[in-house]
């Protein structure tokens, strides 16, 4: 073999032993992540699917009922109790859909904001010290990195999703 293909063959396992790598730490990220939201959640005694609920409420709300089931990969039935825990805590309100008056959408009450802001405290914190290491052309790596991450997952999900009801 010469000596060009052994670099050549060097570099795809390098490669291959570095994308193991970063999946192993997004899967490490993963369950991280899960225990965090869990903690937090259960402090705000909040269950997990809530949480994600109220998180994507927040994001890309207000939101009607329907939309946010298809975000959350949901069956609507199981979006009403979700929302009516939210409800009730005071986490969320239903209005009527200025667009659409028979209809309702999903807003995050704002007042309640700072509650979950301060639980989670701790890890911005670590976030803006551990991106305070990074030059600007590193985080915008990261970035894009980290969005394409996610819509990856996204895609995956929705594709399990999609074989799911098929079968």
């Amino acid at each position: 073999m010469s000596s060009v293909a052994s670099e050549a063959t060097g570099d795809r396992r390098q490669h291959r032993r570095l994308t193991a790598t970063v999946k192993e730490s997004l899967r490490a990220l993963g369950i991280e992540l899960s225990l965090l939201n869990h903690k937090v959640g259960a402090l705000l005694d909040l269950r997990d699917v809530d949480l994600d609920c109220l998180d994507l409420i927040t994001q890309q709300g207000p939101l009607s009922p329907s939309a946010l089931a298809r975000l959350a990969g949901l069956h609507p039935a199981t979006m009403t109790g979700i929302l009516d825990r939210l409800e009730r805590a005071g986490w969320v309100s239903r209005d009527r859909d200025p667009a659409d008056r028979r209809g309702i959408v999903i807003r995050a009450l704002r007042d309640r904001g700072a509650e979950i802001f301060a639980l989670y405290a701790g890890m911005n914190s670590s976030l803006d010290e551990l991106c305070a290491s990074y030059d600007a052309a590193a985080l915008e790596v990261i970035g894009d990195f980290l969005r394409r991450t996610a819509e990856a997952g996204r895609g995956a999900t929705q594709k399990l999703t999609t074989d799911s009801s098929s079968s």
